[in-house]
């Protein structure tokens, strides 16, 4: 249902806002802020958002709404586009610049949530949580035999991108977990891996050494597809594979045959490739040894919370024109 709120004219400090993918139950935080703001609760189309945010001058969406050229093309008041995360490959950044639009995002609305559901992922696969949970559940048995699991102790760790995501994840392997963590990342920061208690090396030593590799990058023409079928043949054999990230970092089918042929032992899963087609995942979901969740690693309270504060502040350092703040880099 898309529900509209209030609807005002635009003045100089009263500009039309519009908020998108807003969960009802932050309809209230929403509307503390800006009780003018119309506030959508589904996904928007490409169509229906040129209709419904006609007029706007600031859009404040999550990440399943696509603001293409199209979008930024038919709404001439458009002048801010605040979206709720930290990734924005789906705002045509382009298109934007063209128009002198500004992007912004929330850099870090919850790095530490994210990261330890790394380990819930990690935990529910490799310690057998879920299939357990089923023996005694359904079909009313308490016995452990075929569950042996595999300890985090002592494994190499390898995490793909050192941001604030990466690095958080870092920290909990080597003083939490006790594992042995090496990293990638294009632009490698030695004060934070002396922090975290990781080294930097470089991706075929990633690819050659990891028992256990987690994706932390954005998704962009260098990372799509990062984990390929020749990825894939230089990794270890029974690797783990863990994505957090964005799903397009990894090539679906190259990780099908990869679980398939046994060379990957677990596929842990937060985002697919295909989320608007579930059915071209169809191979991967039903093979075993593979968790998928649909998107929830960043979905908890106080992570939610922030991410709508820092939205918050960002509008209202335009409004206020002010600078604006968490500008996306380069536009």
């Amino acid at each position: 249902m898309v529900k509209n709120i209030v609807k005002t004219n635009t003045t100089k400090n009263n500009p039309e806002i519009c908020f998108l993918e807003v969960e009802p139950e932050d309809e209230k935080l929403v509307k503390a802020k800006f009780p003018q703001a119309r506030i959508f609760n589904k996904i928007l189309s490409e169509k229906e958002i040129i209709k419904q945010c006609k007029g706007a001058e600031i859009i404040c969406p999550f990440i399943y709404s696509k603001i293409t050229r199209k979008v930024i093309e038919s709404l001439p008041d458009l002048k801010l586009i605040v979206t709720r995360s930290v990734g924005y490959d789906h705002i045509d950044l382009a298109s934007a610049k063209e128009k002198d639009i500004i992007v912004c995002n929330v850099p870090d609305y919850g790095s530490h949530v994210i990261a330890e559901y790394v380990f819930a992922l990690l935990l529910s696969g490799l310690r057998h949580v879920v299939e357990g949970d089923e023996r005694v559940e359904r079909e009313k048995k308490f016995y452990f035999s075929g569950l042996r699991g595999i300890a985090l102790k002592g494994k190499n760790l390898g995490i793909i991108g050192t941001g604030k995501i990466g690095r958080n994840v870092a920290r909990i392997a080597s003083s939490g977990f006790l594992m042995n963590v090496f990293a990638y990342d294009s632009h490698p920061d030695k004060k934070i891996a002396s922090e975290c208690h990781f080294s930097y090396t470089d991706l075929k030593t990633v690819w050659k050494k990891s028992d256990i590799i987690t994706l932390h990058c954005p998704l962009l023409d260098s990372t799509k597809h990062l984990i390929n079928k020749k990825s894939i043949s230089a990794m270890k054999n029974g690797v783990v594979i863990v994505n957090t990230s964005r799903g397009g970092v990894i090539e679906t089918d190259a990780l099908t045959q990869g679980l398939k042929s046994k060379k990957i032992s677990y596929a842990l899963l937060d985002v697919l490739e295909h989320e608007n087609n579930i059915k071209e995942n169809k191979e991967l979901l039903n093979l075993p040894n593979v968790i998928v969740t649909p998107h929830i690693a960043f979905y908890a309270d106080d992570s939610m919370g922030k991410m709508y504060s820092e939205a918050f502040a960002t509008i209202n350092s335009f409004i206020q024109k002010k600078k604006v703040i968490n500008q996306v880099q380069g536009l």
